[in-house]
């Protein structure tokens, strides 16, 4: 294992993906995410995406010099065409509008399609936050999760996430979760290193609960709280196929194999200036929230863990694997 300060993870991340294709330009805010997701403690969601990301775009798979379209609906409403893109360039550009909207308006949405994996969900709902809007995002991916009864993959892991601004320039919390009881990625690595996976993660092709991790990736995962965390992920394909008008579960693109089929999915956020909705009520009431949950020994509010674990990377650094790592720099050359 090699270790990384949070300017060489810089470094490593915008090199690799500038190096591989992508234009300068669209770098800074997909790098910012990457090198965050990692200094969050979130293993398996940077670096290791990195190489996918990478790949696609020396294969063409994702147009690295694609250049994002945003159409104004209305006053508080927009439609961002990532041209077969990234999602990030694509989501910065929608987020341009979306803050200002939001702010005059009160509430505001954009809806993003043509687009690509969005990585940590939270990474952009928590941007939202950090200019004092309440946040909620949605990301619709390949299928993974059969409807609750049935065996075949339908619906992706499809993440939601929620932020919430504390009034007073801060973030208070920020929630990120999938449908599924776990993450993709986590049974992938373990099936990559060959060990088991706990009871309750993915089900077989034959629908029922398996140890086995590349009989899960076979079969499907297990959604979380069962028929609701089913319901969590239809949601979120509605908003991020249906409205937003990309592609369905089934019709995409691998996340993973240079299929040469575009990713094609769709991400769809909402966000809310609480001050005129709340009367002036907001920051003392999101103060007396989180203070209750923190009164209780053992609480603690979401995002926590990946706030501590940024501030001891930002000290120690991040670790990041040798093969990975030769393989990233590879990139950059």
């Amino acid at each position: 294992m090699a270790r990384l300060s949070e300017t060489e993870a810089r470094r490593l991340v915008h090199g690799a993906l500038v190096g591989a294709g992508l234009l300068p330009s669209k770098a800074g805010y997909f790098t910012e995410a990457i090198v965050d997701t990692e200094m969050s403690g979130l293993e398996g969601h940077g670096f290791y995406w990195l190489q996918f990301y990478c790949d696609h775009l020396r294969s063409g798979k994702v147009d690295g010099k694609a250049r994002p379209k945003v159409q104004r609906l209305s006053s508080v409403a927009y439609r961002v065409d990532a041209k077969g893109g990234f999602a990030h360039p694509a989501i910065e550009a929608g987020f341009a509008r979306l803050i200002p909207a939001a702010k005059a308006s009160g509430i505001a949405a954009i809806a993003v399609h043509h687009s690509y994996n969005a990585a940590t969900l939270g990474f952009h709902t928590e941007t939202l936050a950090k200019s004092g809007l309440v946040a909620l995002g949605f990301t619709n991916s390949v299928p993974a999760i059969a409807p609750f009864g049935g065996k075949a993959p339908l619906i992706g892991t499809n993440p939601i996430s929620f932020a919430a601004p504390d009034g007073l320039g801060g973030v208070a919390f920020v929630i990120d979760q999938s449908a599924s009881a776990v993450a993709w990625t986590a049974v992938a690595r373990a099936a990559e290193a060959g060990h088991a996976i706990p009871l309750g993660w993915a089900l077989d092709s034959g629908g029922q609960p398996t140890r086995d991790a590349a009989a899960g990736l076979a079969g499907s995962m297990a959604p979380s709280g069962g028929y609701k965390g089913f319901g969590l992920g239809l949601m979120t394909e509605v908003l991020c196929a249906a409205v937003a008008g990309a592609f369905l579960g089934p019709q995409m693109g691998s996340f993973v194999e240079d299929d040469g089929r575009m990713v094609g999915n769709g991400q769809f956020f909402i966000a809310i200036e609480p001050t005129p909705f709340s009367g002036g009520l907001f920051a003392p009431q999101i103060a007396a929230l989180c203070a209750s949950i923190l009164a209780q020994d053992g609480a603690r509010l979401p995002n926590a863990r990946r706030v501590q674990n940024r501030a001891k990377a930002a000290l120690e650094g991040v670790e990041i694997d040798d093969s990975l790592l030769a393989r990233l720099r590879s990139f950059a050359r």
